[in-house]
């Protein structure tokens, strides 16, 4: 029994779109996003590895090693192929399995992705992967969404709770150190990731104080570019409807 966890809902039948967190969360950041798209598709929700109830998971990694988990499950899960959805470092990891199997990605959505510039925010992300407790926990997560976001007690509860799992806080720690080398993290290759035959659309929030919205500016080929004014880096949280909207759009 593979020890990533990984939650379907939605439609039985169908390509199914698959949805990737980013670092620190769990297939729970994207519940708003599904109750807006109201089970219309097939929906793989993973746990990324190292996080949540993908804490047994053998390795531990930044998007490599997330990619090379998912897409070991997806061989088996949706050999019809599929439609990437990715967050953040899930997003870095969407984009490296569609590199890989751009054969069986039918569309690559990716939410303010790692990789797309070496600017990071590593010094916010070593305290999120720190933070312990309700109060730390909502501290700490001012610095990833917008100025004006207001972020719902359940979740701060939600979060703070996850961490107090034996090893979960000590798994982060090691993963945060993976994502940045002196500060800056690995790029991607974009010209390979625009030069992919399926659709791409690439959203950002402005407000972004993690990975800054510019890595979205002056990308090559023809990448589908949706930029949030009063967004930060939680795209999922924060803008839930439109997420879900452009998801659905591109996976059509």
């Amino acid at each position: 029994m593979s020890s990533l966890f990984v939650r379907r809902i939605g439609k039985d039948e169908g390509i199914p779109v698959v949805l990737l967190h980013g670092f620190g969360g769990s297939h729970r950041t994207w519940d708003g996003v599904c109750a807006e798209l109201r089970g219309e598709r097939p929906i793989l929700l993973y746990d990324l590895p190292g996080h949540a109830a993908s804490l047994a998971y053998p390795k531990l990694g930044h998007a490599v090693t997330a990619a090379r988990a998912v897409r070991a499950d997806l061989a088996e899960r949706a050999p019809d192929g599929f439609h990437l959805v990715g967050h953040s470092m899930g997003g870095a990891a969407a984009a490296l399995i569609a590199l890989k199997q751009p054969e069986k990605a039918r569309s690559l959505t990716l939410l303010a992705p790692g990789g797309f510039g070496p600017a990071v925010n590593h010094r916010a992300l070593t305290h999120y992967a720190a933070a312990r407790g309700n109060e730390e926990m909502r501290r700490v997560l001012g610095e990833f969404v917008g100025f004006c976001a207001e972020l719902s007690e359940d979740l701060i509860l939600r979060l703070a709770a996850e961490r107090e799992a034996p090893g979960a806080g000590e798994a982060l720690v090691a993963i945060s150190e993976t994502l940045h080398s002196g500060g800056a993290q690995k790029m991607l290759p974009l010209e390979a990731i625009a030069a992919l035959p399926c659709p791409l659309k690439l959203l950002w929030g402005e407000q972004d104080r993690i990975l800054p919205a510019a890595q979205a500016r002056g990308l090559p080929g023809t990448i589908g570019v949706h930029l949030f004014a009063d967004a930060g880096h939680m795209l999922p949280w924060e803008i839930p409807s439109a997420a879900a909207r452009l998801i659905w759009e591109n996976s059509r």
